[in-house]
């Protein structure tokens, strides 16, 4: 079973900035966010731990599996908005409320990484351990697990990507025999 997370509050989530790439760490919010996530994750024995090498999510997944090194991956990053980062998610220059707006017929404005490709390498890491055995935890950020589900689910048409991902959110997706299953949001 694949247990997708995200990760827990930071400073510029509480402030409400586009984050990206920006390399935050949790704040104190985030961190009980993380072991209140732990808590619930309590009991499952997982076999790996992969994780965005972005400091918020490093934390999350140390927290929740502290007897396992998480292997980081570039692929699990959050989308790069480039000239955007930082943003107040209040404010946002009219280019960004048409792409926000629209997520499935709007392309991302200049400087920004394309849907797409969040889809294409998000996709490529599922590729990558759907043979893996046992449960495995995949720590990252809401558009980079959007991008997850996506692929996941090509039929949802674009769905995932107006979907609220609230800070430590996780989605299980069955992986028997290398075959993956259905996102489901895990309460």
């Amino acid at each position: 079973m694949l247990y997708i997370i995200r990760h827990g509050q930071t400073d510029m989530n509480a402030r409400h900035l586009l984050q990206g790439r920006s390399n935050s760490p949790l704040n104190p919010t985030g961190t009980a966010q993380a072991v209140a996530a732990s808590g619930r994750l309590r009991g499952i024995p997982f076999r790996i731990v992969f994780s965005s090498p972005l400091e918020r999510a490093v934390q999350t997944a140390r927290i929740i599996v502290p007897n396992l090194s998480p292997i980081l991956d570039e692929r699990l990053t959050e989308m790069e908005y480039g000239p955007y980062e930082g943003t107040d998610l209040r404010h946002l220059p009219p280019e960004l409320q048409t792409f926000f707006g629209d997520f499935v017929h709007q392309p991302a404005p200049a400087g920004m990484e394309p849907l797409s490709s969040v889809v294409q390498r998000t996709g490529a890491f599922l590729e990558e351990i759907r043979h893996i055995r046992g449960n495995i935890l995949i720590s990252t950020h809401a558009i980079a697990m959007k991008g997850m589900l996506e692929y996941l689910t090509p039929e949802s048409n674009g769905a995932y990507w107006s979907r609220y991902i609230g800070t430590c959110a996780v989605y299980t997706v069955d992986n028997e025999g290398g075959r993956l299953g259905i996102p489901q949001e895990w309460k």
